[in-house]
């Protein structure tokens, strides 16, 4: 799939040059995610099948769903997932939030619904249990991605870093991280920029296999995945 490499556009006052800081976790990181991605694309891969079935046998619609967000030194990708929401859900969005003002609110707080019209119902399974975001996992072998990392963003949502967003440009976005193992959407917008700020400057190896084994309890519970 063609992913544009151009730097985005970054929050007014703030400059970044990408050979500014070396990436968290230098090249030891990187040869642990591409060790790490092929080994799960080997034996995930009647998983990912079965999966990908569901989800074309459920409506007929498409299988993925990529979405533009922002990695390291603010280069754009292609966030990789399984499709959980209907094709026209932009329309559909639009047309729930004007019809009521506070999931407009909800949205505009957090870019996120609980009760969301948009989610198909094998895509809400696929939520609750994050196997939607398993595709990511050819994110991380391309380079876009790694294992452990800041949750990705949009444009949008980097505006909202504000001081805090040298540490997100630094690394690249991750699979799984602070944020996905200490509540999700239950934690506030503030919260989830303070951990991608105390995982950049507090990285270690050691750091990263905690939070990937703490992971699995996290997605088995459920707690703020919506």
């Amino acid at each position: 799939m063609k992913h544009a490499t151009r730097s985005a556009e970054l929050p007014a006052g703030i400059r970044y040059h990408a050979a500014a800081k070396p990436a968290v976790g230098g090249t030891f990181k990187r040869g642990f995610d591409i060790a790490a991605a092929l080994s799960a694309i080997f034996f995930l891969s009647p998983l990912l099948i079965l999966l990908a079935l569901l989800v074309k046998l459920s409506d007929g619609g498409s299988v993925f769903y990529s979405h533009p967000r922002i990695g390291r030194n603010g280069s754009m990708f292609r966030c990789l997932k399984f499709r959980t929401m209907v094709e026209n859900g932009s329309e559909v969005l639009a047309e729930h939030l004007r019809r009521n003002p506070a999931a407009r609110e909800e949205w505009n707080a957090t870019r996120k619904l609980q009760d969301d019209p948009r989610i198909t119902r094998v895509g809400l399974v696929l939520r609750k249990l994050s196997l939607d975001e398993l595709p990511q996992i050819f994110n991380v072998l391309r380079g876009e991605m790694s294992f452990v990392g800041p949750r990705p963003v949009v444009q949008d949502e980097l505006d909202l870093y504000g001081t805090a967003v040298d540490c997100y440009l630094q690394a690249r976005p991750g699979l799984t991280g602070l944020w996905q193992i200490s509540g999700r959407n239950d934690v506030s917008y503030t919260k989830r920029v303070g951990f991608d700020r105390y995982y950049v400057e507090n990285w270690s190896f050691a750091f990263d296999l905690l939070i990937i084994v703490k992971t699995l309890p996290a997605v088995i519970s459920s707690r703020g995945s919506y």
